[in-house]
């Protein structure tokens, strides 16, 4: 008897997986000084503080159960407290959605904000994670361009005032991943205002806040209107492993989630979830690990972005790295970045082709490099490596 394949759902058609998480089991050799992760240092991580943690929790067998859907209480009132500072406005708790990393945030939005075939407007280039999503959503992708200041938002307001109508912007406002940018002061306030203006969502992606270098970041974008939803998480200041990440959003945005959530997982893990709570509130402690953390990635960026400056002179444009974990880098004399990077790989270097985070086409002379995870020392020794490839 000939057997009938069954069909998966058409919202699989025409999505990829990552081109980076692909490009990263390529490159996964000993000879290889990857630059192309986006992962925070291990060596850094608070190890010993996170078991001191899971052994509090533990003591109490009734922390091995289920917890709510948004999230165990206690870390949502310290989630709470914590945005409340940063907003300079009291964040309630209901407020506060705790959920598995700020990616299945963004994946859970998408579910309650958008409709097939809706209007979302990203920057390009954009977070993989994000277009991946909106894909997967069904909804029209259109983007608008980056500069120095972040977001050009005198190109999104041209968007909307060709007739555009979008149901939600998305923005990666703080050292932006890919492009290492920061969206101004001004900026944020101007984005705001459309939204509020033209009733369209904005969700502020901000998992690099804290990895300030010179200077804290500007107020979130979220200060200046209700119509922005804040994400963030605990992934780059303590650990991925934890997946603890949380959104601040409206309330009846925090209970539409809620309800697709259960019906995806229930709820997060208890245990973990307890152990961020433990981590984040130890607020001596923690200063002092997110001042280390920061010192540490400063000088790394610093490193590598000299090391650049020197080895390729005008061959290259760079951003500062003023934070976050990436450098964004524009080959100026023609280098194509994709053709460039087998011949980078043979010699012992990787990163990703800026043509990864295109929306549509483009940025083939351009590279991200991360430098969050090699000392000083190796990532001049990639910068050499990669400067032999090119002139091969």
């Amino acid at each position: 008897m000939s057997r009938i394949t069954p069909p998966l759902a058409r919202r699989l058609d025409g999505l990829q997986s990552s081109a980076i998480r692909d490009l990263l089991k390529l490159t996964a050799r000993d000879d290889v000084i990857g630059l192309a992760g986006g992962l925070p240092d291990e060596q850094l991580m608070p190890r010993d503080r996170i078991a001191l943690a899971a052994e509090v929790a533990l003591a109490d067998r009734s922390r091995l159960q289920y917890t709510e859907s948004a999230g165990w209480g206690p870390l949502r009132e310290v989630i709470a407290g914590r945005e409340s500072a940063r907003l300079g406005r009291p964040v309630p708790v209901e407020e506060v959605f705790v959920t598995h990393g700020s990616q299945q945030a963004l994946s859970l939005l998408a579910d309650v904000l958008l409709d097939p075939g809706a209007l979302v407007v990203v920057e390009d280039p954009a977070y993989v994670g994000a277009l991946q999503v909106f894909r997967a959503a069904g909804a029209r992708i259109v983007a608008v361009p980056l500069d120095s200041e972040g977001m050009r938002v005198d190109a999104l307001n041209d968007l909307l005032e060709r007739g555009e109508r979008p149901a939600l912007v998305h923005t990666v406002s703080n050292f932006h991943n890919p492009r290492g940018v920061t969206l101004s002061s001004e900026r944020r306030r101007e984005l705001a205002e459309l939204a509020q203006r033209h009733g369209f969502w904005v969700i502020e992606d901000d998992p690099y806040g804290e990895l300030w270098f010179d200077r804290p970041s500007p107020e979130p974008v979220a200060t200046h209107s209700p119509n922005v939803i804040r994400l963030s998480s605990a992934s780059k200041i303590l650990a991925p492993t934890l997946r603890a990440g949380w959104m601040v959003a409206p309330n009846a945005v925090c209970r539409g989630v809620e309800l697709l959530k259960q019906g995806a997982d229930l709820c997060g893990s208890a245990l973990t979830q307890q152990i961020t709570a433990d981590l984040l509130a130890d607020g001596f402690w923690l200063t002092d690990h997110v001042d280390k953390v920061r010192r540490i990635y400063g000088e790394r960026a610093e490193a590598l972005v000299g090391a650049l400056r020197d080895r390729f002179g005008g061959r290259v444009v760079s951003t500062d790295a003023a934070g976050g974990m990436f450098v964004w880098v524009d080959f100026t004399d023609g280098t194509d970045a994709v053709e460039l990077l087998p011949r980078a790989i043979d010699h012992g270097v990787a990163y990703v082709p800026g043509s990864a985070f295109a929306v549509e086409a483009g940025y083939r002379n351009s590279m991200r490099l991360c430098f969050t995870t090699s000392d000083a020392a190796t990532l001049r020794e990639a910068v050499d490596r990669l400067w032999n490839a090119s002139v091969e």
